[in-house]
């Protein structure tokens, strides 16, 4: 994962929440961790990632609030910690 990916990454876990995140760039983040990714013609994302999955709706210029928390969750669920397996 290239220093982009990362800061992506840890850009989904920032405190405040980030409201700026990039829809394709956390596309290729999730990608890069392994999960299979599948576009549906209304705009919506299913995402598996490890054996967790969820179907998300983030199209548009930036990722809304909701999905950035789903998201996190859902990347919680497949065992990984930004800080421990992706370090800035």
């Amino acid at each position: 994962m290239n220093h982009r990916h990362r800061k992506v990454l840890h850009g989904l876990f920032a405190h405040p929440l980030n409201h700026n995140l990039d829809p394709d760039a956390v596309v290729h983040v999730l990608e890069e961790l392994g999960a299979e990714t599948k576009h549906s013609a209304q705009g919506s994302l299913s995402v598996t990632l490890n054996g967790a999955q969820g179907h998300f709706h983030i199209r548009g210029h930036s990722v809304p609030t909701e999905e950035v928390v789903r998201l996190r969750k859902l990347i919680e669920a497949a065992g990984v910690d930004p800080a421990r397996d992706y370090p800035l």
